[in-house]
């Protein structure tokens, strides 16, 4: 069993989505993921005690946010009980919901220590969900899918790349990228005329989760030979869903950012109740009639990210940015003047299990912001990719986004296949 802090305080980003909830108490500001299972579920209480047992990896999960501390900390919950977070949906009989699943999206979170877990039946008796929902000031999606390999799987903790090397005068070479680097992304997250839709919608205030699913092995396809990741791939066909959503919805799109999070943890901090994410905008090329070139477009956004060099100074402005320039950041980027969507990716396992039942997919419900479209969401789970989009029930044709971007996956293979030659004479 891992063992923490008695009081651990909270990271500037925290802080600065903490403000974020008191400007707009409206919002949901929960995300999370749903796994999906063949075979009979369990029942509830021995749900509860498998929960129960797996927690002993996840000790920050039996915290409490103590709010009113100046700093928020964290602090161990001396009340803790596992009712109080892990729940049940069924779907049939008298109390059955309509919709099982968008009741447990839609469950209240506890305040002061906002996770939950809900065992939600399926249609089927041999059908059943998992849904693993939290407030986003205690994850980001890189703590989130390793709590779902600690529920689900085998708890294996995530990859990322090596460290850069540190050498002579290396401190200061680190500083000045850094600032350099914050400079630019600050000056990046400026409003822009334009960014904001034509004609907006009004929210209802409830939300859906719409979803497909192609295999992982298409997006590679398409990105790897071009020196781009599958998440590039889902990007671009984002630029070619939206466009062709913007038409069809009567929507004006002139400039769409999306707010792509950087992960920026430290091996040490694989446990670490809170965030560690960097957002970062990335223009989509809505206005770019080629699919070859929207990916090159895309690409080159993104190539900067990667290389090691600016990772290591992501890293160094998470680590070491003060908290009135970070919250600053956080309202400006999350701002609908800046981007139109958070649009993350997040390689959840290879397989999964729950007891003798198997995970048959996953799915993440993404962050929808205030002002935001919509948020986008890609889980890599095995050898299957599966978007998915958290949508407010008012959107305009929000129901077509899934198909769109399925077509846009198609649009983008059929651009770049090498062209057939022609039959002989």
């Amino acid at each position: 069993m891992m063992t923490m802090a008695a009081d651990v305080r909270t990271h500037p980003i925290d802080r600065a989505y903490l403000s974020l909830e008191r400007a707009h108490p409206e919002a949901h500001w929960d995300t999370g993921g749903i796994a999906y299972l063949n075979g009979r579920p369990p029942r509830l209480e021995d749900f509860r005690a498998y929960v129960g047992g797996r927690l002993r990896r996840l000790p920050m999960m039996t915290y409490r946010l103590e709010r009113t501390a100046r700093p928020p900390v964290w602090r161990p919950d001396e009340t803790f009980t596992l009712e109080r977070h892990v729940h049940e949906v069924v779907s049939a009989g008298p109390d059955a919901p309509r919709s099982p699943l968008e009741a447990a999206l839609g469950a209240p979170l506890p305040r002061d220590a906002p996770w939950g877990v809900w065992l939600v039946h399926g249609p089927a008796p041999d059908e059943y969900a998992v849904c693993y929902r939290f407030d986003h000031v205690c994850q980001d999606g890189v703590a989130a899918a390793l709590a779902f390999r600690t529920l689900l799987g085998t708890g294996e903790p995530a990859r990322r790349p090596p460290p850069a090397p540190h050498g002579r005068g290396d401190h200061l070479r680190r500083t000045v990228m850094a600032l350099g680097l914050g400079a630019r992304f600050a000056f990046g997250v400026l409003p822009v005329p334009g960014r904001r839709p034509a004609a907006s919608f009004v929210p209802s205030g409830r939300r859906r989760l719409l979803r497909a699913r192609v295999p992982l092995e298409r997006l590679r396809n398409i990105g790897t030979p071009r020196g781009a990741s599958a998440h590039d791939a889902h990007l671009t066909a984002l630029a070619g869903a939206l466009g062709r959503w913007s038409r069809e919805a009567g929507v004006g799109l002139r400039r769409v950012s999306a707010l792509l999070p950087v992960d920026a943890r430290r091996p040490d901090e694989e446990q670490t109740w809170g965030n560690r994410t960097f957002a970062v905008p990335v223009r989509l090329p809505l206005s770019e009639d080629s699919p070859s070139r929207r990916l090159e477009l895309v690409a080159a956004q993104t190539s900067g990210v990667k290389r090691r060099s600016r990772r290591q100074a992501i890293d160094d402005l998470v680590r070491f940015m003060p908290a009135g320039p970070t919250a600053w950041y956080m309202r400006q980027i999350t701002s609908p003047e800046v981007t139109a969507m958070v649009a993350t990716s997040v390689p959840l396992a290879e397989s999964g299990a729950l007891g003798t039942t198997g995970v048959t997919g996953a799915a993440l419900l993404p962050l929808l912001l205030p002002g935001h479209l919509f948020g986008a969401g890609l889980a890599f789970f095995g050898d299957r990719a599966e978007v998915s989009f958290t949508v407010d029930h008012a959107l305009p044709l929000g129901e077509r986004l899934p198909d769109l971007w399925t077509d846009a996956v198609e649009e983008l293979e059929r651009s770049l296949a090498p062209p057939r030659p022609a039959p002989p004479d």
